[in-house]
């Protein structure tokens, strides 16, 4: 059973009366808990009441459809999430196919594993309930487009070709969007046609010298450094992967607009990933 379904069955099993201790004896429910950890020691497992979520130690509402139930109001939290302005957002996302490893040790990266270290600081989630996303204490964190790797300030970060690829990347965007920022552009073959791709490095301490939009980069092409820039004290690389609409133009693909909804749809990364050899 979908954890957004069991969530709803045990929630209309609290508004009907339903002991706490009943549900969690029951192994026909599952109560509503965080699955991972906060950024707070006051991260709290919590049963929330109808038509809410946990995040860390408090409840926060979600919208419910117009006259709709319970288990539609949690259901509308898939793919969606609650911003830390208060506003409920709700992303077009591509998951991962089934087909791809779910595992992210099984794919390559722009960055070398961290000597004794972790890689992965928070994978791709957009896809999961609200409840299980990226978060931190009083929505200090969301839900996240992307990866983040671990890596020492000023580590290379070298071009990763996509899976299926066709030719070179082109670079696309150098300068602010997430911090320091360069994007490269990759076509890819895929279910019997081809189709663009962009990728974003981002919090770079800087990007790699001469490098500009325009340029073709082969395989290893130096990018840029691991650094902090627009996430100051949290040295790490954010890897994010877009899938470029078929209506977008060249011009949309230049300048911060090629991460707008409306030129691009944010992408399980593992989906285009090469796998490691």
């Amino acid at each position: 059973m979908h954890p957004v379904v069991r969530a709803a069955l045990a929630l209309s099993l609290i508004a009907a009366g339903s002991s706490l201790s009943e549900l969690r004896a029951s192994p026909r429910v599952l109560t509503i808990v965080r699955s991972r950890p906060a950024d707070s020691a006051d991260d709290l497992s919590a049963v929330c009441p109808e038509g809410q979520l946990p995040d860390v130690s408090r409840c926060v509402p979600i919208p419910a459809r117009t006259g709709g139930s319970a288990r539609d109001a949690l259901s509308a939290s898939i793919n969606g999430h609650r911003e830390r302005s208060g506003a409920w957002r709700v992303y077009e996302q591509i998951p991962r196919r089934p087909d791809r490893p779910a595992d992210y040790n099984a794919y390559q990266f722009p960055v070398p594993p961290p000597a004794g270290g972790k890689l992965m600081i928070s994978g791709y989630d957009l896809d999961l309930p609200d409840a299980d996303q990226r978060r931190g204490a009083s929505l200090s964190a969301v839900g996240h487009g992307g990866v983040d790797l671990a890596e020492t300030r000023g580590t290379e970060v070298r071009l990763v070709p996509l899976e299926g690829q066709q030719g070179d990347a082109e670079v696309v965007f150098v300068g602010e969007l997430f911090g320091n920022t360069v994007v490269t552009r990759h076509t890819v073959q895929e279910a019997g046609r081809t189709r663009d791709y962009v990728v974003l490095y981002g919090h770079l301490e800087r990007p790699a010298p001469s490098l500009a939009p325009g340029m073709r980069v082969p395989a290893g092409a130096l990018l840029g450094f691991v650094g902090d820039s627009g996430s100051e004290g949290k040295v790490h690389l954010h890897l994010e992967v877009r899938q470029v609409r078929d209506t977008a133009t060249d011009s949309d693909l230049r300048g911060t607009s090629v991460v707008q909804p409306s030129v691009s749809i944010v992408c399980d990364p593992r989906n285009v990933l090469p796998l490691a050899r």
